[in-house]
C-alpha cells in the first residue's frame, strides 16, 4: 500500500487549490504538502483523512488501493445509474452546477453572518 502523492497534486489542481491553500486547510506547511505530492514523505493517518476530506476523494484512492476517486455509494450519481453512465460533458456540467450552488450557498452564509453582526 503506497501513498500516491501524484493523486493529491492532481486533485488539488483540479479543485484549483495551491499547495499553500491545501496546507492551510489541513493545518500544515506548504513544504509538507509539497513533500507528500513529490513522494518525499507520507502523511500520518489523521493527515491522510484530512487531505481526502478536502479533496473529496476516498483514502483508499490516495493509498493506491483503488482507481475510483470516490466511493460509488457516496457519489450522488450512483442513484442515477452511476458515473459510468454519464458522458464527460454531462459530468462537467453537473460539476459546474454543483460548484455554482456551493458558491451561492457560501455567499448566502456570509451575507447572513454579515447581517447578524450588524
Amino acid at each position: 500500500m503506497a501513498f500516491r502523492g501524484d493523486r493529491v497534486a492532481f486533485w488539488r489542481k483540479k479543485i484549483k487549490l495551491t499547495q499553500e491553500e491545501l496546507a492551510e486547510k489541513i493545518n500544515l506547511t506548504k513544504a509538507a504538502v509539497s513533500n507528500y505530492e513529490n513522494g518525499h514523505s507520507k502523511p500520518s493517518d489523521e493527515t491522510l483523512v484530512a487531505i481526502a476530506d478536502v479533496l473529496d476523494v476516498d483514502t483508499d484512492y490516495l493509498l493506491g488501493r483503488t482507481d475510483q476517486p470516490r466511493s460509488k455509494v457516496e457519489d450522488g450519481m450512483f442513484f442515477y445509474g452511476g458515473p459510468d453512465k454519464y458522458t464527460p460533458d454531462e459530468i462537467a456540467e453537473m460539476d459546474a452546477a454543483l460548484k455554482r450552488y456551493r458558491e451561492m450557498k457560501n455567499r448566502a452564509v456570509k451575507e447572513a453572518e454579515r447581517h447578524n453582526n450588524q
